[in-house]
């Protein structure tokens, strides 16, 4: 799934990504809006990982949203 198609679902997809980034506030999905780069940088953020990491999570997700 590329993603404009998170992206233009984002309100679906919100679940799947709390689940997996619990310390991401509603407020951080909100300001997230589908973005894939603010996604990585909040999760870089939240998480004290490095860009490269948060990237990789991010990529690890939206494979297994792809498969749902």
């Amino acid at each position: 799934m590329n993603w404009d198609r998170i992206e233009g679902n984002w309100k679906r997809f919100q679940g799947s990504a709390k689940e997996q980034w619990g310390k991401l506030t509603d407020d951080h999905f909100v300001q997230i809006a589908g973005r894939r780069e603010q996604l990585t940088g909040l999760i870089q953020q939240q998480y004290g990982i490095t860009k490269e990491e948060a990237e990789k999570q991010v990529g690890a997700w939206q494979q297994r949203v792809k498969l749902k």
